[in-house]
């Protein structure tokens, strides 16, 4: 037997075509790719609020000229081992680098790590990417 259920959603026209275009330029293959997908991004949003275990990847780009700024960001690290998972440092070019931190945690420390990062002069831009642990 199927793990797979079917249910009925009734819409107006103007927002299931709304919908449609949207899917189509997502390139959904059907509706229902597209709304499994709606639903599970709600659920990690639910997760987040409520403060759950949650999994993601924060991405930041920093000037490692600025003074101090690579050893304040790496105590910060060290501040968060329990979150970090790992980390990807790229240079971009002489003055610029990028960085990746797979994070896993409690939703408030992995929300409080990207801003604790994410305010310090030299940090150009941070962006935090959040999915389910699956805990």
């Amino acid at each position: 037997m199927s793990d797979l259920y079917r249910f009925g959603v009734s819409l107006e026209k103007q927002l299931i075509e709304a919908f449609d275009r949207h899917i189509n330029a997502q390139h959904y293959k059907t509706r229902s790719e597209a709304i499994r997908d709606l639903i599970r991004e709600e659920l990690v949003r639910k997760q987040w609020i409520e403060g759950g275990t949650v999994a993601g990847a924060i991405v930041m780009t920093y000037d490692h000229h600025k003074r101090e700024l690579v050893n304040l960001l790496l105590d910060i690290q060290h501040d968060y081992q329990e979150t970090i998972i790992s980390t990807q440092h790229v240079h971009l070019d002489h003055h610029h680098c990028l960085e990746i931190l797979a994070v896993k945690g409690k939703a408030a420390d992995v929300e409080k790590l990207a801003t604790t990062l994410k305010v310090q002069v030299g940090v150009k831009h941070l962006n935090l990417s959040i999915t389910s642990s699956n805990e």
